[in-house]
């Protein structure tokens, strides 16, 4: 029996961060960073039968065009998303009265879509990228175990190629869901590999008053090459998202709307319209 200090519930007994109940949540599921952004989605919906909000996790559970499909704000960085992972798994896979592991275990599909800034002068604001893989540079995900999941030539590539400074952690890298990729993908997107960062400052290599430990870390990024592939964009959550998911067995996929290009140091002259269309891209893409 899982311990009422390891999973905790409410008094109404949803689940103690997200607020979510068993059957309030749909198979396919939609991840945003920003709860503002939830709405921005579920105003396509023909109908919305369930909302809820806990701190920054907001939810809204819906159809559209007939599919059942649940939108949710994770909020910034891999340490929400270790919450939100781990209770969205609970409420699918455990018995809440008997704290126990059900027998038959239930896979979610779950698609973050996601805002970014592109490596590569060659991947322009505006365009979307589909994450085949997830970098993970927090150290989040190595209180796992993770090492059967975890893609380790790639890994040994890139901790040789940038001299990484073991001293920050191992990095890891995790593969998204094939399923779901072959699910969304159009001859609109790059397919990518995207580095998740633990933090948006220093550890994405952006200076304001403090000095960083490898100021040469993003353009030796930006070369990284391991059999063809490149790294694409850079965010907050898209490793950490995949890792947790195939630990525990749902199908993940990230897509983000390209808002800036940090190699030629250009932004987006309009980034609503970019996620406004990958938003409308990707429900129509579930729907089918």
């Amino acid at each position: 029996m899982i311990a009422a200090s390891e999973l905790i519930l409410n008094p109404d007994g949803s689940v103690y961060h997200i607020n979510l109940k068993p059957g309030q949540i749909a198979n396919d599921i939609i991840f945003v960073g920003d709860q503002n952004r939830v709405e921005k989605i579920t105003k396509h919906f023909d109908s919305i039968e369930f909302t809820t909000q806990k701190r920054e996790f907001k939810t809204q559970t819906g159809t559209y065009k007939g599919k059942r499909i649940t939108v949710m704000s994770s909020g910034i960085g891999p340490d929400n998303i270790d919450i939100v992972m781990n209770e969205l798994d609970a409420l699918v896979n455990v018995d809440l009265a008997t704290r126990t592991v059900k027998n038959e275990l239930t896979s979610l599909n779950i698609v973050r879509i996601g805002t970014s800034g592109s490596l590569q002068a060659d991947i322009p604001c505006d365009s979307f990228v589909m994450s085949q893989y997830g970098l993970g540079l927090d150290n989040m995900l190595r209180s796992y175990l993770i090492d059967e999941i975890s893609e380790i030539e790639m890994e040994e590539a890139f901790i040789k190629q940038t001299n990484w400074d073991m001293r920050k952690g191992r990095p890891y890298v995790i593969a998204g869901s094939k399923t779901l990729e072959q699910r969304l993908e159009s001859d609109k997107i790059f397919k990518g590999f995207t580095g998740t960062a633990g933090g948006f400052y220093g550890p994405q290599g952006r200076v304001v008053r403090l000095g960083i430990q490898d100021p040469e870390l993003n353009s030796k990024m930006d070369s990284f090459n391991f059999n063809g592939t490149r790294m694409t964009n850079l965010e907050m959550e898209t490793g950490a998202i995949y890792g947790l998911g195939k630990l525990l067995g749902h199908n993940c996929l990230s897509l983000n709307a390209i808002i800036a290009n940090r190699a030629t140091g250009t932004f987006s002259e309009d980034p609503y319209k970019a996620v406004d269309e990958l938003i409308e891209y990707t429900l129509n893409k579930l729907a089918e």
